[in-house]
């Protein structure tokens, strides 16, 4: 893992096309502005975790003879 400072209004270039800067600095919170082309899915790690789970679920629970039935149609 890279760990880098960073003050206020300061940014972190990833590739050619990410940029993460610091807006803000609160207490013990810090907000992050993310600029990215609109193609790259931006979540917070619980929801991106939140989304695999429910993406795993739903491919466990199609079943090979739902999908023979798509294939008879």
């Amino acid at each position: 893992m890279l760990v880098l400072s960073r003050k206020l209004k300061e940014s972190i270039q990833i590739g050619d096309d990410i940029e993460l800067k610091i807006i803000a600095i609160e207490g013990d919170q810090v907000k992050i502005g993310i600029n990215a082309p609109r193609n790259v899915d931006i979540h917070r790690k619980e929801v991106y975790l939140a989304i695999q789970e429910e993406n795993n679920a739903a491919a466990q629970t199609v079943s090979i003879d739902v999908l023979k039935g798509f294939l008879k149609k």
